[in-house]
């Protein structure tokens, strides 16, 4: 069986086109929105796809009509685009936002698969990289082949002792300094993290075509076609410091 794993698409429909992967299964590990200007087909996707599909920090506080905290880097973006996302998405679509679990388990395959967004101990908020041993303190409890998560943008693979830990990193904002678009294959129990180029004119279009502030609009361009890195400003390493996946 051919498993999918996609995370942190961020309302960026032309880098989850882009994903041509034939799959047997897919499975979503959160974030559908904000940053981005396109939900809809995106959630649309998700929705006919996905096997299991989990909520995101982002997901919740759209569905919940969470109002933006005010700041520099992503915080500014995700201030600009929440509207956005309100105004893009129907009464059905948030409430399938809202009602997306927070953390799931599935069998495919002969293998089980849990999927939180970001760790088990805290589904929304944590921001965890490779790093093996608190993952294995994360995974204790869990009875589990493979945990799949999202939330830090950073694709890695780590195969710790009776688990593996996959983030297929981000489709819509990469944030590792590959502007493509990042996802993972597990077949027969073997993890493939993959990258894909992805038409970055047209989301920088739709960024445009959104009305975004004039220097909203350079942020967020820069951050596509760098993946990930923030313009150099005095609020830059503030942003930095305190990603929100």
């Amino acid at each position: 069986m051919r498993i999918l794993v996609l995370a942190d698409i961020h309302a960026n429909w032309p880098a989850l086109q882009a994903i041509r992967e034939p799959f047997d299964a897919c499975l979503f590990a959160g974030d559908l929105v904000d940053y981005g200007v396109d939900p809809a087909p995106c959630l649309d996707w998700i929705q006919q796809h996905a096997r299991a599909a989990v909520r995101g920090n982002h997901d919740h506080n759209v569905a919940h009509r969470v109002a933006p905290r005010k700041g520099a880097g992503f915080r500014q973006l995700m201030a600009a685009t929440r509207p956005i996302q309100w105004s893009q998405l129907n009464t059905r679509q948030l409430g399938y936002l809202a009602r997306l679990p927070i953390q799931t388990t599935i069998e495919l395959d002969g293998f089980r698969f849990t999927v939180v967004h970001a760790t088990p101990r805290d589904p929304f908020d944590e921001y965890l990289r490779e790093d093996p041993q608190t993952w294995q303190l994360r995974c204790a409890h869990l009875s589990t082949d493979f945990l799949c998560v999202g939330h830090s943008h950073f694709p890695f693979h780590l195969q710790l002792p009776g688990v593996q830990v996959v983030n297929p990193g981000s489709v819509g904002q990469p944030r590792d300094g590959d502007p493509r678009a990042s996802y993972a294959i597990i077949e027969n129990g073997q993890v493939q993290l993959r990258r894909v180029e992805y038409d970055i004119d047209q989301a920088v279009s739709q960024l445009r075509g959104a009305g975004l502030p004039a220097d909203t609009l350079r942020m967020a361009e820069h951050v596509l076609r760098t993946g990930g890195r923030l313009p150099e400003q005095p609020s830059a390493k503030t942003a930095s410091a305190a990603p929100t996946g």
